[in-house]
């Protein structure tokens, strides 16, 4: 998937690549999905095609109906009966999302399974939630309906009648709107939400607690006697904060597909997440990593010289992943630029094998050492393609989802952060590593591999140690990030720019002593309820309700 098209790709547990939808699910419910949560239209075609070649419809016509839709609530069905992310028993509801848009041609074999899904279940075992846009007419202030009435038609025609109305606009739907809409769509004054503009996107489950969107939805689902009330006090506490944040810390992303932030989604939520825990006001600066090179300050100087100033005023400078060669050499710049200054700096994926490249072409006086990805025939190649992958085929090929990383050593800044673990699980999308056959020489020229893998040969991260904070990593922490609960390797990157960074590895080490069990794990630890924890600091860091997640 390109990220300009689509956005970052999102990385499940179990090596799923999925769209960067259910990283959001994942965040705001707090919990893990795995690849059968992403119902796409070929894993559909696909399965079907496979039970008519074993001869399981006998010889039958296989067509969209019914054996398309068919095999899409059957999926639905599957995956709402699993138990999600260690819980006893199925969830009591489970969330489809039907993307695209009323009309959509890829979308026709999901609405008419839909359709029949909802008419096979009954009243009160379904309830459809129809998101739909009300614009406002800037230059009068008028909120137009017509799109939704035209949606609501079309949904209609094709067999499927709303519960709920949830209108998308800059600004509060006034009643007179509502009643409209009500009365055109025939859909309940009280069941037509409306999902306005708001301060920060924490606060949009308080705006539909406000609204009384969950009680709509239990009534539909007949649950209104045994759904509780939200929870929603630490959440709130979470969001007032984020708008209260004032000082700000600068953070220079130094990436290849600037134009989209949602490319980087997941890294922006990581880093809100840390800038809120450490009580700074997030501003991230996008520098386009190839206008950083030499090149473009004589193709295009202006954009060069806006490039090197977005850098040099930053307080931190991450370096995300990627593919292709396009900006790699703007990418060595960046951190080269931080490792010499003492700037914090944080590389993820091609970020660590990049800072280990210019390690070995600065320190090593290696000029010419590079990755196999983008000078096959380099006589220093200080990254490798990685034995297992394919070079034939490249989607789904690399080193995918959860694996294991084991610390070398403890007294490191990783280490601390993680809680003094002796290991940890984070998600990887990747086909090149660091190769392991310079290992050695790097660390004798003063750079420190402090997590490899269980063979020891596959380098994780690296870090170096004199330095305020320069960690590179080959995972992805930002997928496990979640509001309330930063990535550690995120909270310290972002208590390095703000200067907080004594401070929390030493409450780091004092918590993980606290709760250490003996055998390299670590306890649950919680401050009370969560009703009284909301605001507690330590040292101007923000602890959310499950104890400090270092």
């Amino acid at each position: 998937m390109s990220p300009f098209e689509h956005g970052e790709v999102f990385v499940l547990d179990d090596g799923g690549e999925v769209d960067l939808d259910l990283g959001n699910y994942e965040r705001f419910l707090d919990i893990k999905l795995t690849h059968d949560n992403n119902i796409t239209t070929g894993k559909i075609y696909q399965s079907v095609i496979d039970k008519e070649r074993k001869g399981e419809y006998l010889g039958k016509t296989v067509q969209v109906v019914p054996h398309i839709t068919d095999a899409i609530q059957e999926w639905i069905e599957r995956v709402a009966v699993i138990p999600v992310d260690g819980q006893e028993g199925p969830a009591d509801v489970c969330v489809i999302e039907l993307g695209g848009t009323i009309g959509d041609i890829e979308s026709m074999p999901f609405i008419e399974a839909l359709g029949q899904f909802s008419y096979r279940v009954g009243a009160g075992n379904f309830c459809l939630i129809h998101v739909s846009l009300v614009p406002v007419l800037n230059v009068v202030g008028e909120q137009k309906t017509k799109p939704t009435q035209h949606s609501v038609r079309g949904l209609r025609s094709l067999g499927l009648t709303p519960n709920i109305l949830a209108c998308r606009s800059t600004m509060a739907l006034d009643e007179h709107v509502k009643d409209k809409l009500s009365r055109f769509c025939q859909v309940p004054l009280e069941n037509i939400i409306t999902l306005y503009d708001v301060s920060n996107i924490w606060r949009v489950p308080l705006l539909l607690q406000d609204q009384k969107a969950h009680e709509a939805i239990l009534t539909v689902l007949n649950l209104f006697g045994v759904g509780l009330e939200p929870a929603l006090g630490e959440w709130t506490s979470r969001a007032e904060l984020c708008d209260m944040l004032h000082e700000p810390v600068r953070i220079a992303m130094v990436g290849k597909y600037t134009g989209l932030s949602d490319s980087y989604l997941s890294v922006l939520k990581a880093l809100l997440h840390a800038s809120v825990a450490c009580r700074r006001k997030l501003s991230v600066d996008w520098v386009p990593a190839s206008d950083l090179e030499d090149a473009t300050a004589k193709e295009n100087p202006d954009a060069h010289k806006i490039a090197w100033n977005l850098l040099k005023g930053a307080d931190a400078v991450l370096v995300p992943g990627g593919f292709g060669d396009r900006g790699v050499e703007g990418k060595i710049i960046a951190a080269k630029y931080a490792r010499e200054n003492r700037i914090p700096f944080l590389g993820i994926c091609l970020g660590m094998q990049i800072a280990v490249i210019e390690y070995a072409r600065s320190i090593l006086g290696l000029q010419d050492a590079n990755s196999a990805e983008f000078d096959p025939n380099t006589r220093n190649p200080c990254v490798v393609f990685m034995p297992e992958g394919s070079k034939t085929h490249m989607g789904g090929t690399m080193r995918l989802g959860s694996r294991r990383t084991y610390f070398q050593v403890t007294d490191c800044k990783s280490a601390k952060l993680y809680g003094n673990r002796s290991f940890i699980d984070e998600r990887h999308r990747h086909r090149y590593e660091v190769n392991p056959d310079m290992v050695a020489q790097l660390e004798n020229a003063g750079l420190s591999f402090t997590g490899k893998d269980e063979s020891g040969r596959r380098m994780e991260i690296v870090e170096l140690p004199h330095h305020p904070y320069f960690v590179g990593v080959q995972f992805h922490p930002e997928f496990k990030s979640r509001p309330g609960k930063p990535s550690a390797l995120f909270l310290g990157f972002i208590a390095a720019a703000c200067g907080q960074l004594d401070a929390l590895l030493k409450k780091c080490v004092a918590k993980a002593s606290c709760m250490s069990n003996g055998n390299g794990t670590v306890k649950p630890y919680r401050y009370g309820n969560a009703n009284n924890h909301a605001n507690k600091t330590l040292d101007g860091i923000y602890i959310n309700g499950n104890g400090l997640h270092a």
